[in-house]
């Protein structure tokens, strides 16, 4: 270590590389969004009859429970930012500009579009407390119901599909994963882009695929433990 002129040393500086590399535990974070999201479709696909046109009973007999599922979709949002952060810290200095842009807004999209699904179902919860009758009655009850499933099935749907689509090209293009997982991706992507009607349950392959993608990469992160000597940290 050097000696300043003063007498004191001076400390070496961390490469801003390092710096920010996120520690492996960040793979985590998949896992925590495909739970909780995972987890609050299903408490909605149980909860909501599955056609628009439905009865209305299911706000008075599961409103709880659809409730709890509401709360769970902003904390899995926030784990599926920190996902994707953890996919592109992968890619490195691999990542590939056009593909990475697709990537990055496919998986934004899709978040707004969960978002916006989820207010409109707080909505209508909200809505019914307070003037059941009239929102039965004047018809914005059914029109919400087919917004919100609009929402879920024909954007978001679809938005996770190109997200799943373009980052299957990246991993091809620069191997950073096996090439199964790329075909793999590929197939379930177009699932997800080619679905025709109204079945939320097809929703759950997107959450599986990042529960396996992150389960793959936190396994990789513990069988390649940090250089002591560097202090770099996966």
């Amino acid at each position: 270590m050097p000696i300043l002129h003063d007498g004191t040393s001076e400390r070496p500086v961390t490469p801003l590389k390092q710096s920010i590399k996120p520690p492996r535990s960040a793979a985590v974070a998949g896992i925590l969004f495909a739970v909780l999201y995972g987890s609050a479709l299903v408490l909605m696909v149980l909860s909501i009859p599955p056609y628009a046109i439905a009865d209305y009973e299911w706000v008075r007999t599961h409103a709880r429970m659809v409730d709890f599922a509401l709360i769970l979709v902003p904390f899995a949002g926030i784990a599926f930012l920190w996902f994707i952060g953890v996919i592109r810290d992968q890619l490195g200095d691999a990542e590939d500009r056009f593909f990475s842009t697709v990537f990055f807004g496919g998986g934004l999209l899709f978040l707004a579009l969960t978002f916006i699904a989820a207010a409109l179902v707080g909505g209508l919860l909200s809505s019914y407390a307070i003037i059941s009758s009239t929102l039965i009655e004047s018809g914005v009850f059914l029109y919400g119901r087919s917004v919100l499933y609009q929402v879920l099935n024909l954007y978001a749907i679809r938005m996770a599909g190109v997200f799943m689509i373009s980052l299957a090209t990246i991993w091809l293009r620069t191997g950073v994963m096996h090439r199964a997982w790329a075909i793999v991706t590929y197939v379930l992507a177009l699932v997800l882009l080619l679905s025709i009607g109204f079945s939320l349950w097809v929703l759950l392959i997107f959450p599986a695929w990042v529960l396996a993608v992150s389960v793959h990469l936190l396994v990789l992160n513990l069988r390649n433990p940090p250089d002591a000597a560097s202090g770099e940290v996966r």
